[in-house]
This record gives structure tokens, C-alpha cells and sequence, in this order.
């Protein structure tokens, strides 16, 4: 018994007189570390082992936390001797440390639809998920860091916190992220490589020497062309090592699946074959005729949209948002144009008209103005939210409608002042002689009423005095010959208004001249106004009779006196050129005009001021006289703001 318990003991001799390597693990990461079947294996694994052989040391695998192998690592004590970690380039540890086994990298890893990583910049004021211990901490350790950084034990930790929102990035190494991504599909690589480093076996820095052997057998395994050998096996061009059972198991139930489903597609293609056989000359005969039929529809339309096009008036349809559905794209614009407006100078708001004309689905149509042109605008509702709009303009209609109403005017008018004309300037020339003999005969019987009434000092003349009856009656002499003149005044504007123009007795006048004896006309009337003269240096000049322009201007200025009567006016006549043009203004900031006054200013016998002695006859003539001149008067006024009159005069050449 005893000499055969001294052969086993014999025996077991060299087995534990060999020294051994305790190679420590952390990783579950194919083909680096990993375990099918509870066997433990892998690239690292695998070089380990064949290190173990060259330099006569049994390997022992002993798997442990990374945070722990990291931590027995630094212990001279540990019962870990070596274990395998990431270095960066050209970055040693403070261990003893291999020669370079295989390259790897660190990238950025975000959730999908985030922005991507192109550099660390872009990591500003992020928070960064980092592996304490890993490559990317060691790298990091001397740097700013200018993102929040949150540690963790595991980059698997990190992909977690990521799904919950709680970092924005994970920094982490290649191999790793690669088997982590299928089990977080909602992660994604978001950058390229942002660290390189490689694998390395470190140990304590008191087993020195055991390092040495282990680069002296790892280079001997490099230069004999194994180490290839073991790449290309665990890391073959192409191919990535898994967990083969579970990828059996996996592969196959798919395959079941695959074969239910291809057996089931086969019937259904054939039933939907010979469906399809049965409707494709069906289809191709009703595909032949829409086409024929589209090609007629097509033709259609574009002759439909040539004629639109080529219209003058704007055609637009919308909606009730206002959005263009179709437009001819012809002077759309003034639709929303600030200075496109309603005749009686309302504002236009499209909105509102096409609300309108949707509320009660009936037509709308109104006369509009845009600068020195009329418009004439039509909404249509053409479905229940839906509006065409017509634009068409009507400068030429307005003028011709204008004229011809000033002409019937003018024609009554003159029929009127040809007949009333002679019956009122005879007894108004009679009142004029009568008055003169009266007046001559209280200057005469004045010393003899005085005589006599010294005489009779009780004497009364219409139950008055005698001297303040006699100034009573000098009085009412004046106030009798000045209601005379008035009438004969008015009578005279008639005729003028009726008289024909004749153009042969025009001559050059300049309006700057017109200007300044007007001024000095008026000068009576505007002593208590502010007046501003502005001439043009180009003296303009039109052919007309100076004399009417003269009475259009003094009427105008004393138009303007009246408007500002109740305030301090402020009046300005400017003469100016533009375009081959002469133009006059009077501009005043008087009280201002109505619509409705300013459709009927130019009427003959319209005034506001009747109480006061106005005839309604000033702006008549002044009109007509502006016409026979070939001018044009436009009139601007709002209320409580002033009124902009502008006289245009073709130059004289």
C-alpha cells in the first residue's frame, strides 16, 4: 500500500512542480472571452493557453467583475496574476504590461434620431456614460472634460441609463457595443472611432519578469505565423464569433416559421395567380381606354388654362384660410395691397369679403380703387368653402360714366343759365340803378332832415330818429347793392360754367406767376393763415388763359381759408415737373372731407356752407375750367385731416 502511495505521489510531482498562470476573465464578449457550454474560450483565452505551453506554465481561468480584476490586479497579494484590458495608443499603464495583441476602438453610441458625433466638441455639456476603469477612462485621465461625465461599472450599465434618458451618450469600446446592440435595438453608433487602442495582458508590477516570458512567447507566436493562425480563426474576414448554441436554437425555430409561412404564400400565389390571370385583360383593356381618356382630359385642360392665362383679369380661387388654389397670377397683388380700397375710400380687407360671401353663398360685387385706377372686384362662392375671384379694370368706364354725367350736367346747366340769365340781370341791373339814385338822395336830403329837425324836434322817420333812420337806410342801400352784385356774380358763374371753351386764344403761362398773383389776391384772407410758397426752379409752363387759372387757384386758397377757419391753417402751394408734366398742389390741414362730400364736391349748386353765403358754384367752374384746359384735379381728404389738392397740366414745349 505504501509503495503505491509512493507512486502516485511520484507521479503527481511534476504536475505540481509546474508553476501556473491565473489568467483572469471578465468579459462575455465573442471572440475575445466567452463561454459555450460552460466552456470557457476565445481568442484570449486561446493565446493564453498557448502562451502557457511555450513558457511550461499550467493557464487557470478564473472569471471575476472588471471593477474586482482591476482591483486584484494592483494587489501584489491577489490570486490574479494577469488579466487582459484595453490600453490607448500610445498610452502605457502604470502595470506591467504585453506587447500589443489586436487593435481596437471606442466610439460615440446615442439613441436612434439623435444628432451625431463627429467629434468631442460635440459632446459639450452632454452627459457621457464612461466604463470606470476601461481604456476610454485611462485615456481621459489627464484632460479636460468639458461634458458630465457619469460612471459606470459596465458599458452594458451605460446602454441601460441611455434607454432610460438619463445619459445622452455612451462612450464604448467597439466589441462590446457590438454584442450589446442586438439586445438594445433602439441604440445606434453615432460616431467614428473616437479613441484607438489595443489589447493588452497587464500584471502586477512585481511579476515583472513573468511578463517578460509572456511577450518572449507572444512574439514567438507572431513570428512563427500561429498568432495569424488564431486571428484568422476568431477573427476571420466576414465572420464574428457567437453563441452557437443559442443561435441553433434560435436559427431553427425561425426556419419553422419560415416554413409555415412559405408553404402558406405558396398556395395564396397560386389562387392570386390565376386571379390575376383572369383581371389582367380586364385591366390592360380599361388601363388602354383611361389613357386615351386622360390624353383628352390633359388636351382640355391645357387649352382651359391657355385661355385663363391669357385674359387680362385676374382670376383667383381660395379658400376660407386664404390659401391660392389657382390664380392667373394677373394683378393678384392688389388684393393685398394696402392702397387697394373701395370707391368711397372704405378699407378692403379680403378676409372679410370672403367670409361674407361664404355666410350667405351669394355673389358679391363692388367698385374699388388702386392709386389712380378703378377696379371692378367680383366674389363668386363656387362650393361650400370655396370663393373665384374676378378682378377686371375699369379706369376707361369710370371716366367715360364720369364724363358723360358732368355732360348731361353741363347740358341742363346751360340750358338753365341761357334762360334764366337775361330775366335775372335785367331787374338785377334795375335794383343796382335804383339803389345808386338812392344812396345819392339820402347824401342830399341829409342837411335837410337835420334843418327840419330842429324845427320839430319830435319828428320820427319810421318811428326812428332822423339821424339814425338815415344811417339805417344808407345801410340798407349798401347791404341792397351788395345782394346786386352778389346775384350778378352768381349769374356770371353760370354763364361761364355753360360758355364754350376756345382753345385758339391760349396762350404760354407760367404757373409759378399764377401762383404769386393769386397770392397777392387773397393776401386779405390768408393774413391770419400760415402760407408756404414752394416754386419750382424749373418755372413750368402750360397753354391756357391766365386769367381762369387765376380764378381757380384764388378759389382754392379760399376754399382752404375757409376749411381751417376754426384753427391756425397751415397752407402750402407747391408747383413742381415730373414725367413732361406741370403739377399745382394746395395742401391744407383743415377739417377735412366725408366720403359722401367728396362724390358731389364737383357738382354745380353743392355746398356745406349755405348758411354762409356759399353758391356751390366755386369748385363747378373750377372743374370746368381745368378740363378745357386738359388738365386733371384729384382730390384727397380725410376727415379731421386736412385736404391735398393736385392739378396736372400737360407742359408747354
Amino acid at each position: 500500500m505504501r509503495l503505491i502511495l509512493l507512486c502516485l505521489i511520484c507521479m503527481t510531482l511534476p504536475v505540481l512542480a509546474q508553476d501556473s498562470i491565473v489568467f483572469g476573465v471578465h468579459s462575455n464578449t465573442a471572440p475575445l472571452e466567452w463561454r459555450n457550454n460552460g466552456v470557457d474560450q476565445g481568442f484570449n483565452i486561446e493565446l493564453m493557453n498557448r502562451i502557457g505551453q511555450l513558457t511550461n506554465k499550467r493557464i487557470i481561468v478564473r472569471r471575476k467583475s472588471f471593477q474586482q480584476l482591476l482591483h486584484d490586479v494592483h494587489n501584489p497579494n491577489s490570486d490574479i496574476d494577469v488579466i487582459t484590458v484595453v490600453s490607448p495608443v500610445n498610452m502605457d499603464r502604470q502595470l506591467a504590461q504585453s506587447d500589443p495583441i489586436y487593435a481596437t476602438h471606442a466610439k460615440a453610441y446615442t439613441l436612434q434620431g439623435k444628432a451625431l458625433i463627429n467629434n468631442w466638441a460635440d459632446l459639450v455639456g452632454k452627459r457621457v456614460a464612461i466604463k470606470k476603469g476601461a481604456f476610454v477612462d485611462v485615456y481621459l485621465s489627464d484632460k479636460l472634460q468639458k461634458f458630465d461625465r457619469v460612471d459606470v461599472d459596465l458599458y452594458e450599465t451605460g446602454f441601460q441609463l441611455l434607454i432610460k434618458n438619463q445619459v445622452d451618450v455612451v462612450i464604448a469600446e467597439s466589441f462590446v457595443a457590438r454584442r450589446l446592440q442586438p439586445m438594445y435595438p433602439s441604440v445606434r453608433s453615432s460616431s467614428d472611432a473616437l479613441i484607438y487602442g489595443a489589447f493588452n495582458f497587464v500584471a502586477n508590477a512585481t511579476k515583472a519578469e513573468q511578463m517578460n516570458q509572456i511577450n518572449d512567447a507572444l512574439r514567438q507566436l507572431k513570428l512563427s505565423g500561429e498568432y495569424d493562425l488564431l486571428v484568422n480563426k476568431w477573427f476571420g474576414t466576414g465572420r464574428e464569433k457567437v453563441d452557437l448554441t443559442f443561435t441553433e436554437k434560435r436559427l431553427f425555430a425561425l426556419a419553422i416559421v419560415v416554413a409555415f409561412i412559405s408553404a402558406a404564400g405558396l398556395v395564396y400565389t397560386g389562387f392570386i395567380s390565376a386571379s390575376l390571370r383572369r383581371h389582367a385583360k380586364a385591366l390592360n383593356a380599361e388601363l388602354t381606354q383611361r389613357k386615351l381618356i386622360e390624353a383628352e382630359i390633359s388636351e382640355l385642360s391645357q387649352q382651359f388654362q391657355s385661355v385663363l392665362d391669357g385674359i387680362p383679369n385676374g382670376v383667383t380661387i381660395v379658400n376660407q384660410a386664404l390659401q391660392h388654389l389657382w390664380s392667373n397670377d394677373n394683378n393678384i397683388h392688389l388684393l393685398d395691397s394696402a392702397e387697394f380700397y373701395y370707391i368711397d375710400n372704405d378699407v378692403f380687407n379680403l378676409k372679410t369679403a370672403v367670409f361674407n360671401v361664404l355666410s350667405s353663398q351669394t355673389s358679391f360685387t363692388a367698385d374699388m380703387r388702386y392709386q389712380q385706377q378703378f377696379w371692378q372686384l367680383q366674389l363668386h362662392p363656387i362650393a361650400y368653402d370655396q370663393v373665384v375671384i374676378l378682378l377686371e379694370e375699369s379706369t376707361e368706364q369710370h371716366r367715360l360714366r364720369q364724363a358723360n354725367e358732368e355732360a348731361s350736367r353741363l347740358a341742363s346747366l346751360g340750358e338753365l343759365s341761357a334762360g334764366i340769365a337775361h330775366e335775372i340781370n335785367n331787374p338785377t341791373g334795375l335794383i343796382v340803378h335804383a339803389v345808386s339814385l338812392f344812396s345819392a338822395a339820402m347824401k342830399d336830403l341829409t342837411p335837410a332832415a337835420s334843418h327840419y329837425q330842429k324845427q320839430n324836434p319830435f319828428w320820427l322817420i319810421a318811428g326812428l330818429q332822423p339821424d339814425v333812420a338815415i344811417k339805417e337806410l344808407q345801410y340798407s342801400c349798401g347791404s341792397i347793392e351788395e345782394g346786386a352784385k352778389r346775384i350778378s356774380r352768381i349769374v356770371n358763374d353760370l354763364k361761364r360754367y355753360a360758355m364754350p371753351h376756345i382753345a385758339d386764344e391760349y396762350t404760354r403761362v407760367c404757373l409759378n406767376d399764377v401762383v404769386q398773383v393769386a397770392q397777392r389776391l387773397t393776401a386779405n384772407q390768408t393774413k391770419a393763415h400760415q402760407v408756404s410758397i414752394i416754386l419750382s426752379a424749373l418755372s413750368p409752363c402750360i397753354n391756357g388763359d391766365a386769367q381762369q387759372l387765376h380764378q381757380v387757384l384764388i378759389n382754392l386758397i379760399q376754399n382752404a381759408c375757409n376749411a381751417s377757419a376754426a384753427k391756425q391753417a397751415e397752407i402750402v402751394i407747391e408747383t413742381s415737373v415730373q414725367d413732361d408734366k406741370a403739377i399745382l398742389s394746395i395742401v391744407d390741414n383743415g377739417c377735412g372731407m366725408n366720403s359722401a362730400t367728396l362724390k358731389r364736391i364737383t357738382e354745380p349748386f353743392f355746398t356745406t356752407r349755405r348758411n354762409e353765403g356759399g353758391s356751390g358754384l366755386g369748385l363747378s367752374v373750377c372743374s370746368k375750367i381745368i378740363k378745357e384746359h386738359q388738365g386733371e384735379m384729384q382730390i384727397l381728404s380725410t376727415l379731421g385731416h386736412g385736404t391735398r389738392i393736385r392739378l396736372t397740366f400737360a407742359l408747354a414745349h
